[in-house]
């Protein structure tokens, strides 16, 4: 099973991980569920968390299992076209009352063989032994060999019937090995789409317990100034006010994380009570990393480029090749049976199993005709529900299309949105940063109120969420967009698209692009028969 995911991986150039089943023997799971509360915290980065999710998510490895069935029903398939050996023993002892009478030792070994036109090829040898116990003769041996072969004519004939289940599990795994490989990118996008938020919520809760602290500083000052007569009691109540909210705010921002942690941790496939913490740098690393306008901007061109490489959108149009497929096999079960069928078997005489004379060969040679003289009712509903379907899946492929050209279109207005947004919230940020001092100096002047104040600093709290906020839609956005081109990949930095493919993209509209990898339609011509 893992060589045929293995070779299929090799002809998709697909990049599956470890398809391994086996439960991982020291997982982080186990580990932790060892270890108790007393375990240290674990911290982890984007990729640890991928890697972690790969390891425990419970979805995930139950898509591995989908992709290890897959090839174990291949398996089965090829098997029908190997040689089949049947061997079986038996003895059996007769009597009457209190005394054995006979006894019979019989041996027998068969062998058959499907071949691709739908003959049945089955030979067997056997050996029978057989002694009359109540008079003590010695054992009398018979062997015997036989041969038979059965072809159908008509209904059943040709490899394109005969092989049409191992064609169809062969393609099989080809879709599941190209679906597992679509459910890594769309799953790993999920899981940093998962950590991002937690670290958008993080920075609210820090955000909010710096803005608490200013305001307790704030209500300090205020009082003091209210005891010295300096200050109306109106802005000293006003200080207090805002610092209450924000105290209660700042405890719904840790209710919220700690929300989300739980989830995560759930996600990922750990137990809740495990204590996971992120890496404090993951929101200094996407700051770090200034976002850029992409390097295209023709959204037609781009759906192009995914309708050639999305690998969900390729197993869509293989499946109107089957559906063509199964047309041709409904139609054929409607056709007459005709088969011929011939065989031969020689036995020895009683005592000389070795003694086999061909003059004494028995054989036959029939034919079988079904005239289909009864209403083939079943068989017509199967072909039209054949043709039913194929429409069906032709209207699949259809709508396929259509949805990646309208997806990518909002991806590409998505990516270039949240670019612009990101520069106006920085902007925000900065802007309201010099508000926020300014207001202070004025204040420290008496030239500016508390109100003055306390909307100044609820505006810098504001500016600083959603410029968090714009900066992780904008890499969701642009992540959301590598992940429909199918250039998603994920290395010991993160995420990043595929370099040679970026660079196809990127070429003047006249290059040509790389070949795909989508497979030839299998099972020879595609034509739809008539009945």
């Amino acid at each position: 099973v893992y060589a045929i995911l293995e070779a299929r991986r090799l002809e998709l150039e697909a990049d599956l991980g470890s398809v391994d089943i086996t439960p991982p023997a020291d997982s982080l799971r186990s580990r932790l569920l060892a270890s108790g509360a007393s375990a240290d915290p674990v911290v982890i980065d984007l990729v640890d968390a991928i890697e972690i999710a790969a390891e425990n998510s419970r979805e995930y490895r139950s898509r591995k299992e989908s992709l290890y069935l897959a090839a174990l029903d291949l398996t089965l398939e090829r098997f029908r076209f190997q040689v089949q050996q049947v061997g079986t023993l038996g003895a059996l002892v007769t009597g009457t009352g209190g005394e054995a009478d006979d006894l019979l030792i019989d041996g027998n070994l068969g062998l058959s063989k499907l071949l691709g036109t739908g003959a049945r090829i089955v030979g067997d040898i056997g050996l029978s032994m057989f002694r009359v116990l109540s008079t003590g003769d010695s054992l009398d041996a018979v062997s015997s060999i036989g041969l038979s072969i059965t072809q159908p004519l008509l209904a059943g004939f040709g490899e394109r019937i005969v092989k049409e289940p191992l064609t169809q599990a062969e393609r099989n795994v080809v879709y599941e090995v190209r679906s597992f490989e679509r459910y890594r990118r769309t799953f790993t996008y999920d899981v940093i789409v998962r950590y991002l938020s937690l670290v958008r919520a993080a920075d609210s809760v820090r955000n909010q317990r710096v803005n608490y602290d200013r305001l307790q500083e704030l209500r300090r000052r205020n009082e003091a100034w209210g005891e010295a007569g300096r200050l109306s009691l109106v802005e000293v109540d006003q200080a207090r006010q805002d610092e209450v909210q924000s105290r209660d705010d700042l405890l719904q921002a840790e209710q919220n994380y700690a929300a989300q942690l739980d989830d995560f941790k759930f996600f990922l496939g750990l137990p809740p009570q495990a204590n996971i913490q992120l890496t404090p740098e993951a929101l200094t690393r996407l700051y770090d990393t200034e976002p850029t306008a992409l390097p295209f901007d023709d959204a037609d061109r781009l759906a192009e480029f995914a309708l050639q490489w999305r690998l969900d959108h390729q197993t869509v149009l293989d499946q109107v090749d089957d559906s063509r497929r199964k047309v041709y096999i409904a139609a054929d079960s409607l056709r007459n049976v005709l088969d011929v069928s011939a065989g031969a078997d020689l036995s020895s005489p009683e005592g000389e199993p070795f003694d086999l004379d061909l003059s004494d060969t028995n054989w036959f040679l029939g034919i079988d005709i079904d005239l289909a003289l009864n209403n083939r009712l079943p068989q017509r509903n199967a072909y039209r529900r054949t043709l039913i379907t194929l429409q069906a899946n032709q209207r699949n492929a259809e709508q396929s299309e259509d949805s990646i050209r309208l997806d990518l279109r909002d991806a590409l207005r998505e990516a270039q949105r949240t670019l612009q947004s990101w520069a106006l919230q920085k902007g925000q940020v900065v802007l309201n940063e010099r508000r926020e001092e300014n207001t202070r100096l004025e204040l420290e002047a008496g030239r500016a109120s508390t109100r003055d104040i306390l909307e100044s600093t609820r505006s810098l709290l504001s500016a600083k969420n959603s410029a968090t906020a714009a900066l992780i839609d904008q890499y969701l956005a642009v992540l959301a967009l590598w992940r429909d081109l199918e250039m998603l990949r994920i290395g010991p930095e993160g995420p990043y698209p595929d370099p040679e493919m970026l660079a196809v993209l990127t070429q003047p509209s006249q290059e040509v692009p790389l070949e795909s990898t989508q497979e030839a339609p299998q099972g020879g011509p595609q034509e739809v028969p008539q009945p």
